[in-house]
């Protein structure tokens, strides 16, 4: 079956390089297939939409321009904060750190600059900016059950309401 836009289940093995280099950012090559249902915004859509059309079996070399994978730097994306916010933390020039955003959700920030009274923090991808270069081979391609299609988890998801279901 070739992947569809809508509601195709999908594992790929990947290895992905920033574009005009040899430097492997990720890599799942020789573990857990990663796998997703088309057209439920699981993976960047420069790669979904480039998947399309593929098969089990079938590999290719795929280039996602930076806009269609993690988008453009954002300049003011960045945030001075005082140095006590990050109490207890030996910091680092482009540290990861993780906190909460507005939404409740995990946001990671690199650490740009600090001194002994603010701490300088970039809100965007590690990866913005950036065109990706993925090498890729489909391990699976079949149509996603209704319950996976419903609540987008490979394998139909919960069974007990904890997802929200309703079960």
């Amino acid at each position: 079956m070739a992947i569809e836009n809508e509601n195709s289940v999908v594992g790929i093995e990947y290895e992905v390089k920033e574009a005009g280099t040899d430097t492997v950012i990720d890599s799942n090559k020789g573990a857990q297939p990663l796998e997703f249902i088309t057209g439920k915004g699981q993976i960047i859509p420069g790669l979904e939409k480039a998947l399309v059309g593929m098969k089990e079996g079938e590999s290719k070399k795929i280039v996602v321009p930076a806009a269609e994978a993690y988008g453009e730097v954002n300049p003011e994306a960045k945030q001075t904060l005082p140095r006590e916010q990050f109490e207890g933390i030996d910091l680092k020039k482009g540290m990861a750190l993780y906190g909460q955003g507005e939404d409740g959700q995990t946001v990671q920030v690199t650490v740009v600059d600090f001194d002994d009274n603010t701490v300088t923090i970039d809100f965007n991808h590690p990866l913005a900016g950036k065109d990706l270069e993925f090498d890729v081979t489909v391990t699976e391609a079949r149509p996603a059950t209704d319950t996976e299609a419903q609540t987008g988890q490979v394998g139909g998801g919960c069974t007990d309401g904890s997802c929200g279901c309703g079960h």
